[in-house]
């Protein structure tokens, strides 16, 4: 008699295999990541951009820092404000949507039984069994399965806004903090050197790191968010140095 106890899968079972995303809470966490990873991103991209383009008009250290300071606060709470917003207004079709049905399975239950059938059978099960499974679901839980087999959605796990502005809100001022060090600490003929590498090494890691959380090939992302940040620096300096020039 063979030992399983160890629960190994044996070749070609139906378990889950290592590595593949199949825990409930997927969605839950690439919404998580998705707010974090943009709020991050933001927060590099927009204050570099900001800090290197005040660089290029003037060598203030206080200017500098009033400049990025005012982006970092500013961003964030644009962030928060707008993932808050937005996260609410899918909250909100959600549980529209969990509405009508669970209406619909109060007054027609049979029609909803019928539905729930033939969304079965599309996806590729027979008649009978489609008919027997979507029996037992209904028998469970009726909502939960026409939530997650006709709507997509699972009534458990609907989005949390407020997760979502303070995850923007503490992303971004995070990534907005280096750029803006790395733009007032060193001495003034290493600000704009520091930055620009500080800046694209965590661009890097931002992307490398974003990648992989989302079993995503790491290159497209990093290539990604270096150059967006590089373009991004490169022409707020340009049109920084062009109005210093001009003295505005």
């Amino acid at each position: 008699m063979t030992d399983h106890s160890d629960g190994a899968e044996e070749p070609g079972g139906a378990g889950p295999h290592p590595g593949e995303p199949h825990h409930e809470g997927l969605g839950t966490r690439l919404n998580w990541l998705r707010a974090a990873v943009l709020g991050a991103n933001d927060g590099i991209v927009s204050t570099a951009g900001l800090v290197v383009g005040v660089a290029g008009a003037t060598d203030s250290r206080s200017a500098l820092l009033t400049a990025g300071l005012a982006g970092l606060m500013a961003g964030s709470l644009s962030m928060a404000a707008g993932e808050y917003v937005s996260v609410s207004t899918q909250r909100d079709s959600e549980q529209a949507a969990l509405a009508l049905e669970r209406e619909e399975l109060e007054t027609t239950p049979q029609a909803e039984l019928e539905e729930l059938t033939g969304l079965l059978e599309d996806r590729g099960i027979t008649h009978d069994l489609a008919r027997e499974v979507a029996e037992q679901l209904t028998a469970r839980d009726a909502l939960g399965a026409h939530a997650r087999v006709e709507l997509g959605i699972d009534p458990d796990a609907l989005a949390n806004p407020w997760h979502a502005a303070w995850a923007s809100f503490v992303s971004f001022t995070v990534g907005a903090l280096l750029p803006l060090l790395a733009i007032v600490l060193p001495p003034q003929d290493w600000r704009l050197a520091v930055t620009v590498v500080s800046v694209l090494a965590a661009l890097t890691g931002c992307g490398w790191i974003s990648a992989r959380l989302g079993n995503a090939p790491a290159r497209p992302a990093v290539v990604r968010n270096v150059a967006g940040g590089a373009i991004a620096m490169a022409v707020t300096y340009a049109v920084g140095a062009l109005l210093g020039a001009a003295g505005v």
